[in-house]
């Protein structure tokens, strides 16, 4: 049995090692993979060696030294029965003894993989410490290497001297009770030389401890709440000196076992150790807390002054804060007539569709098939569009077998049928129609001129499936459901045709699959053929995780089409948390707010403590073949200076950005969340303020999230021109509050702060300004109300109060979205969409309302002009197109019809004309199938053409009429239950 199932596990091992070479050789990462595996062999046979070495020599030596005769006393004889039914089995346990903590010992030593690259691929830091004078590349590098292999060398000396004592007592050569010597010779220096090495490991330890105060949170209490790292008053004074006596202690303590081994007495080194447990009490611990108490705490804020400066410079240089903008921003709080004038450039492009909520408007709109989705959160990205880039929020339209009735799920469909989504859907993200649909630039199954001829099939996405096998075999038909057509069928069937994923045509490949997966289809089902290739491990993120582990990666790829490809976009960081003087973060935390609590799509850092970090890399995830791509962001990073040495051929430079690509690059979120939390204390750069913590700010709760869902306001894209900045610019913002203490809670604007999200351009070099952090500071005397304020003034205006009762009647529900904020017209302009949305039936968010506040102006009107007129006395003084883009002027100089409205009303009219047709016959002919699928054509077609006349009637200023198309036969979309979405016949003949 033991053979047997030592075999499967090496089978099974053997299969998963396998594929996982075939996956790293077709990325072109198998180096990556090797290094990787070879390392953490090397330090699980090193480490495993050592340690079932160490117990397994120490148990041997023990044994074989024990006395002939083993003493007579009443303590011996208790313990002769114990050897006498051990002695069979002696060897046996000694072998499981050993293995069990070699086992130990190579687990630990394995999982230090990434301490072990690090520290042999080292590189300076370039900046040294204000204590020892060390560059910090030791401390980062080098330090945690050499105490792991102090610690673990302790550990190895500590289960030797165990498996030593245990030896030596259970035969005789240690004793506890009667007469005479304690020990025999043997035991004595068989045990004195075990204490002499853990007490010359214990002050190699007690000195590196020294070094580790540079790293380790501050023992004062009244700052370590605020994450402040490094050694203060009390560990410059008494710690350091403590630690350094003890380091000397130790080692002639030791020196004292050595000599108890060549013959001394017991008593010299028992002595020692007494003197040094001792010691380490007084000089360790007492004398520390002396100094605290009677010298730094009566004078706290004056002795600890020069430390929190360290601190405060080296926290804002580890989090990239060290150039950040602080400007003193007194705000206007009183509406007038053409105050925002000179913010022509922003209002225009305020941004009103919240991505956060549309998921369910592009579900409806988009869907196609309910075996599409869309992400719960949408993205927001630019794009260029007639010459002009746009902000807008955009989705891939990926495959989900969630969406499959239960009759259509089998492995045929699961596995090679349902293989790829199909296309982008992107809307403009400051338009809306009459009715409060997004305006849609890129839609259906078709790509538009807008974002040009691209690869529109997903096959690596959110949502893809575990698993697909694609490829059909020579001369076969193609087998995969590529998108819905006008074909008897409904649907295309596609081939694929990439070099992504892996081949696995030969019956070796498919055994190791079938073993890997778990999944006997994959050996034995007629699908898989010499052509066939299987997908797997799609997810941008878990793709990205494989090939760099290295790496911590945002909670948020988001999709762009870059040149013919959709690609998934990732923001990685290299991040340490052994950087000198820098306080300590938890990235889970400080990334969670209502976006990661409520998206799926869009999760918080992993959780770990940290005290740096660097968006240092840009990856990218091919979505037809899957390819990961690793772009140098920050070459000057000495974190992935280290790692590139490791793996020389894993990151591309900067310069191999595209122009294309760099356009829809941006400031990473999570990096934003991050870096806004610690700025929030260490805004506060003076020592003895930053003391007191009483200028600290937060980041304030959404206030459109509700009282259940209490988490931080996520951070915005919007496009923006910052006081004192000379053009508008894709930016990241956020706000701060006061921070909250107890009952002294107020909800005031205390700061706001913004970074240049825009990369770059076409030109492909990344833009100056790029990942400037600007923080307007507000004055303590001012009162301008923060984003729950504010909130709160909306939900109670009268005026507010009268039209959300209206829009609640019946079955109908308001949805609040994002509480934007701007710095505009002197003052802070909040800007809100309101939806509404059916509480039943087919529903989803309609943008219905905006509310605009400035001071204690509140304006609430249909559009975003009319609601900023109600603040400014009916002149905003900016104008504000809101539906559609203006056209052409005419002969008066009227705005005249944008072409490619009319253009996109005339095609809709022929396609709706051509999909009544298409049902007359079908129903005519009773093909239902044909019948259902030409119905939802004809209704996706009068959503166009209503679009396009309501952009036309925008322009033109006036009323849509409606498009000129029969009311008669728009039908609902069709069941994914009927024959036309169920591309293997599954459905049975009940359903």
């Amino acid at each position: 049995m033991a053979i047997l199932v030592g075999a499967l596990i090496a089978v099974v091992v053997g299969a998963r090692i396998l594929t996982d070479v075939w996956w790293f050789d077709q990325l072109g990462f198998l180096s990556v993979f090797t290094k990787r595996l070879w390392l953490q062999i090397g330090l699980f046979l090193a480490g495993g060696t050592l340690m079932a070495a160490a117990v397994g020599v120490t148990l041997s030596l023990a044994y074989r030294s024990r006395p002939i005769y083993a003493p007579i006393s009443t303590e011996q004889a208790g313990l002769d029965r114990y050897r006498e039914s051990l002695e069979p089995l002696r060897r046996l346990v000694t072998l499981a003894l050993s293995l069990g903590a070699g086992l130990f010992g190579a687990t630990v030593a394995s999982a230090q993989w990434e301490t072990a690259l690090l520290w042999w691929n080292r590189v300076e830091w370039g900046t040294t410490d204000p204590q020892f004078q060390l560059d910090y590349g030791f401390y980062v590098f080098t330090l945690p290497w050499i105490q792991f292999v102090v610690s673990f060398l302790t550990a190895v000396v500590v289960l030797a001297g165990i498996a030593a004592l245990a030896t030596h007592y259970l035969y005789g050569g240690l004793r506890l009770a009667g007469g005479g010597p304690r020990t025999t010779r043997e035991a004595r220096i068989h045990l004195a030389l075990l204490g002499a090495a853990f007490l010359l490991l214990r002050g190699v330890g007690y000195w590196l401890d020294r070094y580790q105060l540079m790293t380790s949170e501050s023992a004062n209490v009244s700052i370590r709440s605020v994450g402040v790292v490094g050694p203060t008053y009390t560990d410059v004074n008494a710690v350091l000196p403590a630690k350094a006596i003890l380091a000397v202690a130790s080692i002639l303590v030791a020196m004292l076992f050595i000599a108890a081994a060549a013959g001394a007495s017991w008593r010299l080194p028992a002595a020692g150790t007494t003197l040094l447990v001792i010691s380490a009490v007084a000089v360790g611990g007492i004398y520390p807390a002396a100094v605290q108490r009677f010298r730094v705490q009566p004078s706290a804020a004056t002795v600890e002054a020069p430390f929190l400066e360290r601190n405060i410079e080296a926290t804002r240089a580890a989090y990239d804060l060290a150039d950040t903008q602080v400007n003193q921003y007194i705000p206007d709080t009183e509406a007038q007539p053409g105050q925002l004038r000179n913010d022509a450039g922003t209002i225009p492009g305020i941004r009103l569709l919240d991505p956060a909520l549309l998921s369910p408007t592009y579900r409806q709109l988009e869907q196609v098939r309910p075996y599409y989705a869309f992400p719960d959160a949408l993205d927001v990205d630019r794009y260029r569009i007639d010459g002009v880039v746009r902000d807008t929020v955009i989705a891939p339209r990926e495959v989900s077998l969630r969406g499959l009735n239960p009759s259509q799920r089998n492995w045929i469909n699961d596995h090679t049928v349902y293989t790829h989504g199909y296309g982008m859907v992107g809307a403009y993200g400051n338009e809306r129609t009459p009715d409060g649909r997004p305006v849609f630039f890129e839609r259906g199954l078709s790509t538009s001129p807008e974002l040009g001829e691209y690869q529109p099939r997903i096959y690596f996405g959110e949502q893809s499936p575990a698993y697909s096998i694609v490829g059909a075999g020579e001369g076969a038909p193609p087998t995969e459901l590529d998108y819905p057509n006008e074909s008897p069928e409904g649907y295309a069937r596609n081939t694929y045709e990439g070099e992504g994923g892996v081949r696995m045509g030969s019956f070796f490949a498919r055994a190791a699959y079938a073993i890997n997966f778990a999944d006997q289809n994959i050996l034995l089902s007629d699908r898989v053929n010499p052509q066939s290739r299987i997908m797997y491990d799609r997810h941008p993120r878990e793709r990205v995780e494989k090939v760099a582990p290295w790496l911590t990666l945002d909670g948020d790829p988001y999709a762009a089409v870059v040149g013919d490809r959709i690609v998934w976009i990732i923001d990685a960081y290299t991040t340490t948390a052994d950087y000198p003087y820098s306080a300590t973060t938890e990235l889970g935390e400080a990334t969670q707010d209502t976006r990661t609590g409520n998206a799926q799509s869009v999760q918080a850092l992993q959780d770990r403590t940290v005290n740096y970090v660097r968006n240092s890399v840009k990856a990218t995830v091919d979505a037809y073949d899957g390819k990961v791509t690793l772009y140098a962001w920050d070459e000057e990073d000495p974190m992935l200076k280290a790692w590139m040495k490791a793996f020389p051929t894993s990151v591309e430079p900067l310069s191999a950005i595209s122009g294309d690509l760099m356009q829809h690059l941006r400031y990473p979120q999570d990096m934003f969340k991050v870096q806004r939390d610690v700025l929030g204390r260490y805004h506060v750069t003076d020592p003895q303020s930053f003391y007191t913590q009483q200028d600290f700010w937060e980041v304030p709760n959404d206030p459109t999230g509700g009282e259940a869902d209490a988490a931080a306001e996520p951070p915005y894209y919007l496009t923006l021109r910052m006081p004192g900045q000379e053009d508008e610019s894709f930016s990241l913002t956020s706000t701060y509050i006061p921070r909250q203490t107890g009952a002294n809670q107020r909800n005031v604007l205390t700061g706001y702060l913004a970074v240049d999200a825009d990369a770059g351009g076409v030109e492909g070099e990344k833009r100056e300004g790029y990942g400037t952090m600007r923080l307007l500071q507000l004055p303590r005397e001012t009162a301008v109300s923060g984003p729950g304020q504010v909130q709160a003034n909306i939900v109670s205006s009268p005026l507010v109060a009268n039209e959300i009762r209206l829009l609640s009647q019946g079955e109908s529900q308001v949805l609040y979205g994002n509480l934007l904020t701007l710095p505009v017209g002197g003052g802070f302009l909040y800007v809100e969409p309101v939806y509404g949305q059916s509480r039943s039936g087919v529903t989803y968010p309609q943008l219905r309302k905006v509310a605009v506040v400035f001071g204690d102006k509140i304006g609430f009107a249909n559009t975003l002009p009319e609601a900023l007129d109600q603040v400014f006395g009916g002149d905003s003084g900016v104008a504000t197109p809101d539906l559609g883009e203006p056209g052409p002027e005419g002969p008066e100089g009227e705005p005249g019809v944008p072409p490619d409205a009319q253009a996109q009303l005339d095609t809709a009219l022929q396609d709706a004309r051509k999909a009544i047709q298409d049902s007359a016959a079908a129903l005519q002919a009773g093909d239902f199938a044909a019948y259902g699928e030409a119905q939802e054509r004809l209704g996706q077609a009068v959503d166009r053409a209503i679009a396009a006349e309501d952009r036309i009637a925008a322009a033109t200023g006036a009323p849509a009429e409606g498009a000129d198309v029969p009311a008669e036969g728009a039908a609902a979309p069709t069941d994914a239950a009927s024959p036309a979405a169920d591309p293997e016949g599954t459905a049975t003949a009940g359903s």
